[in-house]
């Protein structure tokens, strides 16, 4: 297993993780990891984030039941980034969405939503 505990973390001990379908590459959401976090998901198969607001771990579909399965985990070149394929079950987004990434901002600035919002917000 590798050590978690060698990626850059930022001054509070988080990291950035990208979460993407594996499926079809939509990037599904953007949350932050310890080293602790890291490791209960490589561990788990299941996304595990560290909550900046919470100041607690938060497993992915915990409460909801929309959770991520990993498929693959990559750091990048720098390794103070993550990047986790993950099977989707539901939505990704508190708002319920499949992705977080629902709103385009078009040519002229506007805001445009993108898809279709699969419950309503949990």
């Amino acid at each position: 297993m590798i050590d978690t505990t060698t990626f850059k973390y930022d001054a509070n001990g988080l990291i950035p993780a990208v979460i993407q379908d594996d499926e079809n590459g939509d990037v599904l959401m953007v949350g932050y990891m310890n080293a602790e976090a890291v490791r209960r998901t490589l561990e788990s198969k299941r996304i595990t984030f560290w909550s900046r607001s919470r100041q607690e771990y938060w497993v992915k579909g915990a409460t909801s039941g929309f959770t991520q399965e990993l498929q693959s985990a990559y750091y990048d070149c720098d390794r103070d980034a993550l990047l986790f394929r993950v099977i989707q079950k539901g939505a990704a987004c508190h708002e319920g969405y499949r992705t977080c990434f629902y709103t385009r901002i078009d040519g002229d600035g506007e805001p445009v939503i993108t898809r279709e919002q699969l419950v309503k917000p949990y």
